[in-house]
């Protein structure tokens, strides 16, 4: 996604896809309470197709476990491959 504004049509398609090929509902989101979740348009959405929406605490990332193991595993596997290339470090962020 290029911009934060994306996420809830992203959101929409991906629930349409998994449902799609898994044949189960989404049930429950858990998000931060980034001003991209919490639109109204997501809020109704969400009421309407039966979803419960889980929200973290702020400034807290420690709530995310999963998801932040997840981030570290996959961002040190671009490094990786990063220096396996032997790219230089300026493009490393």
């Amino acid at each position: 996604m290029k911009t934060k504004g994306r996420v809830f049509r992203w959101f929409k398609e991906f629930k349409a896809l998994m449902e799609k090929q898994t044949g189960k509902n989404i049930w429950v989101l858990g998000s931060n309470k980034g001003g991209e979740y919490t639109a109204n348009a997501f809020k109704d959405f969400c009421v309407q197709e039966g979803i419960k929406r889980e929200f973290t605490v702020s400034y807290t990332p420690q709530q995310n476990g999963v998801e932040e193991i997840n981030n570290r595993a996959i961002v040190g596997a671009a490094r990786a491959m990063l220096h396996d290339q032997g790219l230089p470090l300026f493009l490393w962020a």
